[in-house]
């Protein structure tokens, strides 16, 4: 029995495979957008029209915290799902190698921009769209309840997007290093195997001296 088999020959390319690992876990990223919306919370508030007739809009208690709440859950799912990716897409023993860890980057990386569009999409679906400018306070009616759907990313700037997309690579390709280096093969127990190359230490005889090379 040895600690580090070797693989025997796939029966799918190496190309096929990084494309069925980057559509995967793209989809798996999908899914996960939309398990978020089950959980991550809303964030309630107020519009009201003042004496002098312009709208003010605030929110209830600490509700605005909820935005910042739902992208760290977003996040964490996310890294969540980073680490099974990687833990699964390394037990495909015959592709082990730099290859899957660019599939499983560029995978987690679609799977950030799916599950942030999916989430996005589902969570106006469920909780509509707040204009401020157009909500339904008058004179007789000064106030008016609303409920925010919740936010994917930490703010709408390019870094915290970023943020957002390129953590969970980041985690995956890290979780799949940590991996590799746990295995005592330099082809990390892939396909083809390569004969580790062992060097033994020079020959010396008795009075400390080479031997002669004939």
């Amino acid at each position: 029995m040895t600690l580090n088999p070797v693989a025997a020959q796939p029966r799918t390319s190496l190309a096929r495979a990084a494309v069925l690992v980057v559509l995967g876990v793209a989809v798996a990223g999908a899914c996960v957008g939309a398990l978020w919306v089950l959980v991550a919370p809303p964030a309630h508030g107020v519009v009201a029209l003042t004496k002098s007739g312009d709208r003010a809009h605030a929110y209830l208690g600490s509700e605005a915290d909820h935005f910042f709440v739902a992208a760290v859950m977003m996040l964490g799912m996310l890294m969540v799902l980073a680490v099974v990716a990687a833990a699964l897409v390394w037990q495909w023993r015959p592709h082990r190698g730099p290859v899957m860890v660019g599939a499983l980057t560029v995978g987690m990386a679609l799977g950030a921009l799916a599950a942030a569009g999916v989430g996005t999409a589902l969570a106006r679906m469920r909780y509509g769209i707040v204009d401020f400018d157009t909500a339904p306070v008058t004179p007789e009616h000064r106030v008016h309840y609303f409920t925010q759907a919740p936010s994917v990313f930490f703010g709408p700037t390019p870094i915290q997007i970023a943020v957002g997309v390129l953590v969970p690579g980041a985690v995956a390709a890290l979780m799949y290093a940590l991996l590799a280096v746990s295995t005592l093969r330099d082809d990390l127990g892939g396909y083809p195997p390569e004969e580790p190359v062992r060097l033994l230490p020079p020959i010396v005889t008795v009075d400390g001296d080479l031997p002669p090379v004939r």
